[in-house]
């Protein structure tokens, strides 16, 4: 009997020790533990919530342009004024759709003929409707600042279609055509707001 337990127990140490060779020490060559691992992480910005962004939907047919830097830069603009003026992304939302339909993003000076009366820069104000100086109203801080101003003042504005918050401050001839850039409004807050 001694014998046997004897060959048992050393068949086990056998076993133990081949198993140590074959595998290795287990603290030698074991993976690191989780803790001790290097970890890299993916950090994407939040972007906005597009259902804040457009919170009743598109209305109607979307329109939407190719943009160049400048009219990025003024995106941009806009996008900085807004947040200077404590709005939120959706203010941002209607003042990018009412700048595109205005001027397509472009700081347009006095043009004559094809002019609305003396209607300048980004969101089409006059100064002599009061919106400012020529000077003023051509500076996208400024203008973007008094369309917000103005917007702020629309009992409402958040909850209103984009279009009736736009056409309550810009009194347009064509009140219908802010709508259409809702969409290209939408998706350039989202790409640049966290920019």
């Amino acid at each position: 009997m001694n014998t046997f337990i004897r060959n048992s127990v050393l068949g086990i140490a056998g076993l133990a020790f081949a198993g140590g060779v074959f595998a290795g020490p287990a603290t030698a060559h074991a993976t690191p533990s989780v803790e001790s691992m290097p970890v890299a992480v993916a950090v994407q910005a939040d972007k906005p919530d597009m259902g804040k962004l457009v919170p009743h939907g598109v209305q109607g047919a979307q329109s939407r342009i190719e943009l160049s830097d400048e009219q990025v830069g003024n995106v941009k603009a806009i996008i900085a004024a807004t947040k200077k003026a404590g709005m939120d992304e959706r203010a941002a939302v209607v003042s990018i759709a009412t700048a595109l339909q205005e001027s397509k993003l472009e700081n347009l000076g006095h043009l004559g003929e094809r002019n609305d009366h003396d209607s300048q820069g980004l969101f089409q104000q006059r100064p002599t409707s009061g919106w400012g100086t020529v000077e003023q109203i051509t500076d996208p801080e400024y203008s973007t600042t008094a369309f917000l101003k103005a917007l702020k003042q629309v009992d409402g504005w958040q909850d209103m279609p984009l279009t009736e918050a736009a056409q309550t401050v810009q009194v347009s001839a064509y009140p219908d055509h802010y709508a259409q850039w809702e969409q290209q409004a939408a998706d350039l807050v989202a790409e640049h707001w966290n920019n």
